[in-house]
């Protein structure tokens, strides 16, 4: 499992902004050490939340526990588990596939080693905030972003 793998961490959510869509909330908060911020597009039909809640938000490259890529159209991702094979998925409540599209240092973070990491998952957008250290693991890359209730 820890092959897939790239990221986890644990969030308090501090802010739900559900004005602009009908289905959709944009989530803030901060890691439980203080040193990573958020900002999470989210369906909250699928997956409601309140301010206060903490989640546990997992950025992987595979849903195979041993790390393995899926393979060919018979093997989309939407459809891996469903041979009755256990996913990374199952022990999510919220699961969705997207893009890592960009990493950005701004000015005086080299100096603090902080950098901003940017994923659209089919438009919604997940932002985070923090040490190079802890973020080092991402790539541009496809990904996939599990979520749950802690």
């Amino acid at each position: 499992m820890a092959e897939a793998q790239l990221f986890e961490e644990t969030f308090t959510i501090s802010d739900i902004n559900a004005e602009k869509y009908d289905r959709v909330s944009r989530l803030s908060g901060t890691s439980s050490d203080g040193s990573l911020n958020f900002t999470l597009d989210i369906n909250h039909e699928l997956f409601p939340c309140t301010v206060g809640e903490s989640i546990n938000l997992v950025l992987a490259n595979s849903l195979a526990l041993d790390g393995s890529k899926n393979q060919g159209a018979e093997t989309s991702w939407r459809n891996v588990g469903r041979q009755g094979t256990a996913t990374l998925a199952d022990m999510f409540d919220y699961v969705c596939y997207g893009k890592n599209y960009k990493f950005e240092e701004g000015e005086g973070e080299k100096e603090s080693g902080r950098i901003k990491y940017f994923a659209s998952f089919g438009g919604l957008l997940l932002y985070i905030d923090g040490p190079y250290r802890k973020l080092k693991g991402l790539r541009i890359d496809e990904i996939y972003m599990l979520v749950k209730r802690v």
